[in-house]
């Protein structure tokens, strides 16, 4: 994991190449398992059994009045740790399937190349979405396109939540992990009980997350308005579609220790002040 380019739904570029792009890639009008009716295919979807051959195109565009070169290769999608869409270094699953009929293309100025390619599942495939990424690279650049593949058979929506906790006083961390073989959009809700009432009560809403198979990450919650002292039971509840569904809890205990703090200083200079007084009292009583 930690591949340069983040590529899901589309074309995209690494952050530090957010300008405009001077040539792009993006799926070939009409192809695929699944075409759109029109030109804006978002990314490239496949869906076949086991042991078949799946085919398809990438357009690669050159809007430029120089001739262009790009190689193209494929890649595995990926989670990275707090749930942004990653590619790992190495495919070992869709990227390693990938194989195209030219993997050096040269695009003429202002001219658009359509490269085919193929997707061929293995005769043992896993049933379920394997995600991946079609990455050209060329001109100083890394650009791609996602590819949904999915390979029939069973499929299974599942996940868990674990090692819900709070944060610094301010924010709730929990992990989520997809333990089926579908992609899942995670809803999340969160309620927090203290010792007089709820605290915190927020509503079932949409992640900005895409969970892959098998992966696991780690997000977080704001919470600026946590309680300044109590004691409180929060519950971190997180579903998604095919029936996917769990909670976990943890207990968190807020005291203002800076507050205490001073008041046990204070109480304790009174107590100071108090024994010295009764010292020096009974001294001078003892003196006459």
């Amino acid at each position: 994991m930690g591949a340069a380019l983040l590529v899901w739904g589309g074309t995209a570029a690494p952050a530090a190449m957010a300008a405009q792009p001077r040539w792009t890639i993006a799926p070939s009008a009409g192809g695929g398992t699944r075409p759109a009716a029109d030109d804006g295919r978002p990314y490239i979807y496949a869906e076949g059994t086991p042991g078949t051959v799946l085919e398809d195109k990438v357009a690669v565009t050159n809007p430029t009045t120089e001739p262009l070169r790009v190689t193209l290769r494929g890649a595995d999608a990926d989670n990275s740790a707090d749930g942004a869409l990653d590619l790992r270094e190495k495919a070992e699953d869709t990227g390693a399937w990938i194989t195209f009929a030219e993997r050096s293309v040269r695009i003429p100025a202002r001219t658009r190349a359509e490269v085919p390619f193929t997707v061929t599942v293995p005769a043992g495939a896993t049933p379920g979405d394997h995600p991946g990424a079609i990455v050209a690279s060329g001109g100083g650049r890394d650009a791609g396109v996602s590819v949904r593949l999915r390979v029939a058979g069973p499929t299974l929506a599942a996940l868990t939540v674990e090692h819900v906790r709070v944060k610094d006083g301010d924010s709730i961390a929990y992990d989520v992990v997809n333990r089926g073989n579908t992609t899942l959009t995670p809803r999340l809700t969160v309620r927090a009980d203290g010792v007089l009432g709820t605290v915190l009560d927020r509503r079932a809403r949409t992640l900005p997350v895409e969970l892959l198979p098998g992966r696991r990450v780690t997000l977080t919650e704001p919470w600026p308005g946590a309680p300044a002292l109590d004691s409180v039971d929060v519950k971190v509840t997180v579903t998604a579609g095919g029936g996917a569904a769990d909670s976990a809890t943890t207990t968190a205990r807020f005291v203002p220790w800076g507050v205490l703090g001073g008041a046990l200083a204070v109480l304790a200079g009174a107590g100071c002040a108090a024994f010295w007084y009764v010292r020096n009292h009974r001294d001078r009583r003892g003196s006459t």
